[in-house]
């Protein structure tokens, strides 16, 4: 006898419907194939269905049992298929009558039959959206992050008898409410407040800059300057996940198995910080099964690389595209796979080998050579592509023992979140969020620049020696800093303030 169940298998951050097909026959000794490429842990679903089954009360067949995963020729991976697997046995078999028709089955199986938190459950829902399924059956302990989605049924699975008693009618299970993403915004949360931070009044008003229009930060002082405080305060001035870049994100978090259990939606901003030691797959992706890496985890929040030069250069140098593109993608010979990366890098470096260059008090005695060789390991298309340069002097003891308060981050943020509300309605009818996501050619439709301005940029050009990339780099800033006023048009005093951030020559 056959049965047809439907499932779905993850590929990047799509999400392919799969059809799981049991065929049971009595004319053959016993055995349990799984056919349709899959991998070890498909492979090994075998084991854990035949002690689910039997641990669950139910009899398993002692036929020839053949399971197909189609489409063939597409690799699957992972124990999600270990539910639709059981499933079809229960059904091939005559222990379950159940029409199964539009209905998608995902979930992995302990051996005595409960339901265990499984990965991807996510990519699952908004597949079953797309496809306009009736209903999802999952394991319970998804059931929160399955319900952001609207307009499917969510039946929330604690093991084979429970499913087995609501399809067979004695003990039907309530499909689980949906969760409108209102009531679960949560505010932003940092480790440091702004106001925690003594002076570096400048290096605030970039980080301010930074997150309004989504640019990038490099700060470069002595030890003890701040460069690791304002870094990780800067996502409690980002503004609040709108609720498509929450999926966006709680997508490759979910694939990735890094939302809490029973935990249903990413709420605030990621906040990455690889140690310079991470390798060029632990950031950028990738793998023998590729899988996102520390820029795509850290898609619309923050990437910050402490200690930057100490980052081995070719690691760094693999950053160039996906801070162009917002995207980096990974080819195999079995496929190419692409994950979003938009993310906001924030950089922070010594000046020289033993951080002391340039410091007033305490000697750097590093040879010039050394600092010369230690500054190049940062090539120049990388701090290109880097918008905001900073110089963080070392604080001074006043500013260190006085009583006054700055600006706390929540100041800060109200700040920001009307720049990018502006933003947000710039870009209504386009596929931008904010402004450092524009081209070349966005720039120049979008942007209007007045003769003042343009003076002010040729001289630019001609002085600082400035690129095409940094150009337009400085228009964004520009643009971002008039958002911050709330103007409409770029000022020159707006360029003026762009062209600071820039690194110094001798740097």
């Amino acid at each position: 006898m056959l049965a047809k169940v439907l499932s779905g298998a993850t590929v990047g951050l799509k999400s392919i419907p799969v059809t799981v097909e049991v065929d049971l026959s009595a004319q053959s000794l016993p055995s349990f194939t799984i056919v349709g490429l899959p991998d070890k842990s498909v492979d090994e679903s075998k084991e854990r269905v035949r002690a689910a089954l039997k641990n669950s009360g139910a009899e398993f067949p002692q036929h020839r049992i053949t399971v197909n995963l189609a489409p063939a020729d597409l690799p699957k991976e992972g124990p999600a298929y270990d539910l639709p697997i059981a499933l079809g046995i229960l059904l091939a078999s005559g222990q379950i009558a159940a029409d199964m028709k539009n209905l998608l089955v995902f979930g992995e199986l302990s051996l005595d039959g409960t339901l265990r938190h499984t990965n991807g459950i996510l990519p699952m829902a908004l597949l079953a959206k797309e496809k306009g399924y009736k209903a999802v059956y999952l394991p319970e302990v998804n059931a929160k992050e399955a319900a952001v989605v609207a307009g499917i049924r969510i039946f929330p699975i604690s093991s084979l008898i429970a499913l087995f008693q609501h399809l067979t009618g004695s003990m039907p299970i309530k499909s689980f409410p949906h969760i409108p993403f209102s009531k679960l915004q949560r505010e932003q949360m940092a480790e440091f407040d702004l106001a925690d931070v003594k002076g570096q009044e400048q290096a605030k008003r970039a980080l301010e800059i930074s997150a309004s229009g989504g640019h990038n930060l490099h700060m470069k002082g002595v030890p003890g300057a701040g460069k690791t405080m304002l870094a990780r305060a800067l996502p409690g001035v980002l503004p609040d996940l709108t609720e498509s870049e929450a999926l966006e994100v709680t997508k490759i978090y979910s694939i990735t198995g890094n939302i809490p259990e029973g935990d249903s939606i990413i709420r605030l901003r990621p906040f990455r910080a690889p140690h310079h030691t991470t390798s060029r797959i632990g950031l950028i992706g990738g793998g023998a099964h590729p899988m996102p890496g520390e820029i795509s985890l850290a898609h619309r929040g923050v990437l910050f690389l402490d200690e930057f030069p100490e980052f081995p250069r070719h690691v760094l140098e693999s950053l160039r595209q996906p801070i162009e593109d917002g995207i980096v993608t990974i080819c195999r010979a079995a496929g190419t796979i692409t994950y979003p990366a938009t993310f906001v890098l924030v950089a922070a470096s010594n000046p020289c080998p033993c951080g002391y260059w340039g410091d007033p008090v305490r000697r750097c005695r590093c040879l010039p050579g050394q600092i010369l060789q230690y500054q190049k390991r940062i090539s120049g298309p990388i701090m290109e592509r880097i918008d905001l340069h900073i110089d963080l002097p070392p604080v001074q003891a006043e500013k260190l023992t006085n009583e006054f308060k700055s600006e706390t981050s929540k100041m800060v943020k109200k700040r920001v979140q009307k720049a990018r509300n502006i933003q947000t309605r710039r870009y209504k009818k386009t596929r931008f969020v904010c402004n450092n996501d524009l081209g070349t050619k966005e720039i120049k439709e979008m942007f209007s620049v007045s003769n003042e301005c343009l003076k002010l940029l040729r001289q630019a050009v001609t002085t600082l020696h400035l690129s095409a990339r940094t150009y337009y780099r400085t228009i964004k800033i520009a643009r971002t800093i008039a958002d911050l006023e709330g103007v409409k048009d770029i000022g020159p005093s707006h360029i003026a303030e762009a062209l600071q951030y820039r690194p110094k020559l001798d740097a």
